[in-house]
């Protein structure tokens, strides 16, 4: 399970940095992820981090829980979030379910994805 949890903390340090190599090895290319009654893809993920529309300036895990069986993982992450969508600041205090699978190619990347504001 380490070696999920190390995974998140990859993801979450991408996203803070806006890494998008990083991010696209994190991301599978089938990624679907939920966001209210919005659903988004890897590619409008990475597109978002790319063009600068969406930058994270904090990211606080408040708590973490990791849950591996097999190939399969979900991580359940609780914090807060900051920084600005298309030139609007927001800061909000989120959880997102993640669900993971692993193969030996690419270690543990997301297939699928879900976050609410806490």
């Amino acid at each position: 399970m380490e070696d999920l949890r190390d995974a998140e903390h990859r993801l979450q340090a991408a996203q803070l940095a806006g890494d998008v190599d990083a991010l696209d090895q994190l991301l599978d290319d089938r990624l679907l992820f939920t966001l209210g009654g919005d659903v988004y893809t890897k590619a409008d993920d990475l597109a978002l981090h790319r063009s600068g529309a969406q930058v994270l300036t904090k990211l606080v895990e408040e708590d973490l829980t990791v849950l591996a069986d097999g190939s399969t993982g979900v991580t359940w992450f609780l914090g807060t979030v900051e920084g600005s969508a298309q030139g609007t600041p927001f800061a909000a205090r989120m959880r997102y379910t993640r669900t993971w699978l692993h193969d030996e190619v690419h270690g543990w990347r997301i297939i699928a994805a879900h976050a609410g504001v806490a």
